[in-house]
């Protein structure tokens, strides 16, 4: 972890508290902007405070859920949401919806920041987990797709914004021909294939927010990371 700060200095915080936070960490370490990238793997709100972001990653959101409320986090999230660019990675991406269908008995506990319904393990479970390219015009060298890593995948099940919430943007959906276990989630008698199902929604941006269901973490190409620090983070500073 970068410890050295100065005014230059970005601060990028990762949730490490359970899941793939390490796998972040090396991607952030990849990237070669003009700030300096500082990563704080936050554990405690202290090192929260020192956050001008976060990443929350993929892995249990409940699990990460709880621990945090263990080590007194949920709180100061809660208000970090509020304030500051947040990025949610599959279980970070629950983490930051507004509400959740699917979750284990007694609910899920969520941080909010982003007006949307998502559905916990979406896509179905551990062994119907895939991969699939992405077409996804907002990263670097646009024409080339991104890989995406889906792994008991949450799906967005709908789009709330009020009013007064900052605009939503699709970043990315997904073909349904792609999806191999797509009826877990689309009834006999519905069409799966209107491109305006917000369940084909895979990557999803709200304000300083960033939304993806899917693992970039997990492979070597770190144009999602990019796109967040520059689009997300550092709009917000500027």
């Amino acid at each position: 972890m970068q410890q050295t700060e100065n005014s230059l200095d970005v601060a990028i915080g990762i949730l490490a508290m359970q899941g793939a936070f390490a796998e972040h960490q090396v991607m952030l370490q990849k990237l070669s902007l003009k700030r300096h990238i500082v990563i704080v793997l936050v554990r405690t709100s202290e090192d929260l405070a020192r956050c001008d972001a976060l990443i929350i990653p993929g892995g249990e959101s409940t699990t990460i859920a709880l621990l945090a409320r263990l080590a007194g986090l949920l709180g100061p999230l809660r208000e970090f949401v509020k304030k500051k660019p947040v990025w949610g990675t599959c279980a970070g991406a629950i983490l930051l919806a507004q509400a959740a269908e699917g979750t284990k008995k007694g609910g899920q506990e969520l941080l909010g920041g982003m007006s949307v319904t998502v559905c916990r393990n979406g896509w179905g479970s551990q062994v119907e987990s895939f991969e699939a390219p992405l077409e996804v015009e907002s990263l670097r060298d646009p024409d080339r797709p991104f890989h995406g890593v889906f792994i008991r995948a949450p799906v967005v099940l709908s789009l709330n914004p009020s009013p007064t919430d900052p605009p939503m943007q699709i970043i990315s959906r997904i073909s349904t021909s792609l999806l191999p276990h797509s009826q877990t989630i689309v009834p006999s008698d519905e069409d799966d294939t209107d491109p305006r199902d917000p369940r084909t929604i895979v990557a999803l941006r709200q304000g300083r927010h960033l939304l993806t269901s899917f693992h970039p973490e997990l492979t070597k190409d770190d144009r999602f990371h990019e796109y967040f620090v520059r689009e997300c983070v550092l709009s917000s500073l500027s």
